[in-house]
């Protein structure tokens, strides 16, 4: 079929198909675009230097990136959507918790990227930038309703585009651009909008963790956990840092100017013309990491139905999901207030607090607790072996977020750490070990041998047996 029938079902062993390095260039073009240039310039906004947020981007995106990929690596072994995942620790009902902040993040993003689409428009002189936004959606929208492989094919063929233009502006860079030397002095530290864009770069990054399995999914279970990790890490710390690199050097180029423009006059002081080639690539990236968002956003809301009332998927719900993620967004970007950037920088803020506790419990059960070892069939049980509601995860979840609020930094709010520190949010760093350790702790009373029969008895069946026990190779590889 044509368009893409599955949806949060399992995906057979049968039906597995494509190669691990496929995974570089959906996370090299996811990150690639207009958004992420957003968040390269945060550092120079908040009065930082060029040299102290090109360091802060490379660190952030490498911290967060790291926690990424290790969750891309569960598509393939499981081969079922990422926040689906989340039922062995939270529960059938429980996981609702972590839905409903993905749908935050996957709505908010769309939203964002409909001003930053409109933003580059704008320079393209057309007759009706209205219009050509209405378009730039609708192709998103096709391109979730398709589906999982020519999502895959779209961003190989980007990537290409990319690399050129991207490739093109960094050699051009340094002998055009002439930087005061106070952008280059290593003394001028100033922890607060170093700290910043740190944060904001590895919440950036640790973002994508909610849906990332969503496109490792369909591979066959025996490329490996080790090999998923690399390409996806590696794709995506290469073009979110390139990407925000490009940001950086640009609004500390052109500081009056927004994200879009800043980018164009940068890459035209290199070749004229430029300028809108880069845009017009970083445009096309925003239209699919958009479609992304709302394949994720469309299995989110499929999830949340199955909770209320198991169905079979298929495209009709698919249709139906995507429309309600559609308006959603339109809502949300008609209503924006006009300081964008400021906005921003917030849905950051709160997607690291939110995503934090989540990504520390969901990695620790998957690669240290259970080892990769859940029943499908169980997942999708709601009277089942993980419960309705899991007390281990949801107390982890509880403890770790408090645990963070003390470290809080934002224009809301400011937690007296933070504001101890000068303002700096390092909430990331105490949040992730205390969900971690507490849900280590709350662990220490499952019963793994019991679990292993009931999941042996549950999914006897789901598929022909493997030719070669890797399953259990690969684990023991990993550690």
């Amino acid at each position: 079929m044509f368009i893409e029938q599955r949806s949060i079902d399992y995906v057979p062993l049968r039906e597995r198909h494509g190669k691990v390095w496929h995974l570089w260039p959906i996370w090299f073009t996811g990150d690639a675009h207009l958004a992420t240039l957003a968040v390269g310039v945060l550092g120079i906004m908040l009065g930082g230097n060029l040299v102290w947020t090109a360091i802060a981007v490379l660190g952030g995106c490498a911290f967060g990136t790291f926690f990424m990929a290790f969750h891309s690596a569960q598509g393939p072994q499981l081969g079922l959507p990422q926040l689906i995942q989340s039922r062995p620790q939270f529960g059938y009902l429980g996981a609702l918790l972590v839905w409903l902040v993905a749908l935050v993040a996957y709505i908010g993003y769309n939203a964002v990227n409909q001003q930053l689409a409109v933003q580059a428009l704008r320079g393209f002189a057309l007759t009706s930038v209205p219009l050509a936004n209405t378009l730039f959606m609708a192709l998103a929208l096709l391109l979730a309703l398709i589906g999982y492989d020519w999502i895959h094919r779209a961003q190989r063929w980007l990537a290409y585009l990319m690399l050129a233009v991207l490739g093109l502006f960094t050699l051009g860079l340094p002998l055009v651009a002439h930087f005061p030397a106070e952008q280059w002095d290593l003394h001028a530290f100033r922890p607060s909008p170093f700290l910043t864009q740190f944060f904001a770069a590895a919440a950036y990054q640790l973002s994508w963790s909610i849906y990332v399995s969503d496109y490792s999914r369909y591979l066959p279970r025996d490329v490996g956990v080790r090999a998923a990790f690399w390409w996806t890490y590696l794709g995506s710390f290469i073009g979110g840092a390139w990407m925000m690199l490009v940001g950086t050097f640009a609004a500390a180029l052109h500081p009056l100017a927004d994200v879009a423009r800043a980018a164009e006059q940068a890459a035209d002081a290199i070749v004229p013309g430029l300028g809108k080639l880069l845009l017009g690539a970083a445009l096309l990236g925003l239209m699919t990491i958009t479609a992304l968002n709302f394949y994720g956003a469309s299995l989110t809301l499929l999830s949340i139905a199955d909770s209320v009332k198991p169905a079979a998927g298929g495209a009709g719900r698919r249709v139906i999901s995507l429309i309600v993620a559609a308006a959603a967004t339109i809502l949300i970007t008609t209503t924006a207030a006009s300081n964008f950037m400021d906005r921003f920088l917030d849905l950051l803020a709160l997607l690291l607090y939110l995503l934090t506790p989540w990504t520390a419990i969901n990695l620790v059960d998957f690669y240290w607790v259970r080892k990769g070892h859940y029943s499908v069939r169980e997942i999708f049980n709601p009277q089942g072996l993980y419960g309705r509601w899991n007390w281990r995860g949801l107390t982890a979840y509880g403890v770790g977020f408090a645990a963070m609020i003390p470290f809080f930094s934002t224009d809301l709010y400011r937690g007296p750490v933070a504001r101890a520190l000068g303002g700096a949010d390092i909430a990331m760093l105490v949040g992730l070990p205390v969900a971690a350790l507490t849900y280590l702790l709350a662990c220490r009373s499952l019963d793994l041998g019991a679990e292993a029969v009931r999941i042996a008895a549950a999914d006897r069946g789901l598929d022909p047996p493997p030719a070669t026990p890797l399953a259990r190779t690969d684990w023991h590889d990993t550690h």
